[in-house]
């Protein structure tokens, strides 16, 4: 998938020291909503293992995890993960975040839209949804640019690095309405 000058496409094993890189100087500003990512990348062999991991979802269609490249640069800007598949109900789960440098430039924006894009023509999915912290603002605008609909407010059903838990705003999009 590509729009402007990135391009989309699945984590691969050669990523490991790119994506640790990735992620260790995004670190302090991700931890807060991807304490799962931010605890399974603390050296270049956790993330290795972390990538064998998502690899082994993705052939059992169960997660699948998607770097945005600069390809200008030939750099990892940012990272889309579509998890909690249930191919029964046909829905999943997005959770994403970019490079602070590459924030607010609508780079999100487009590419989630063609993941949706992806969950839908591709798998086949009915819905895609996004569980978004109530004051994570610019995500909350990425789900409204690309017509997510606010379902509801799901209390206490995120747990933070910190350990304490936090109320999300839960988003959908249904095939029917992306068409």
């Amino acid at each position: 998938m590509h729009f402007d000058s990135f391009n989309i496409r699945q984590i691969k094993k050669s990523d490991a020291p790119e994506y640790f890189l990735f992620i260790e100087k995004n670190r302090k500003r991700i931890a807060r909503y991807f304490p799962t990512t931010t605890s399974s990348t603390k050296d270049l062999d956790s993330t290795s293992r972390l990538i064998s991991n998502q690899l082994s979802m993705s052939r059992k269609k169960e997660l699948f995890h998607f770097l945005i490249c600069d390809t200008l640069s030939n750099t990892i800007v940012g990272s889309i993960i579509i998890k909690n598949i249930d191919w029964n109900i046909q829905k999943c789960e997005l959770g994403y975040f970019i490079n602070k440098n590459h924030e607010g430039k609508g780079i999100t924006t487009k590419a989630i839209s063609l993941i949706v894009d992806h969950c839908f023509k591709e798998l086949e999915l009915n819905k895609v949804y996004m569980r978004i912290a109530e004051d994570n603002f610019s995500s909350r605008r990425v789900a409204e640019k690309n017509s997510f609909v606010i379902e509801g407010t799901l209390r206490q059903d995120f747990k933070i690095a910190k350990g304490y838990w936090i109320d999300v705003v839960y988003y959908g999009l249904l095939r029917q309405s992306k068409k």
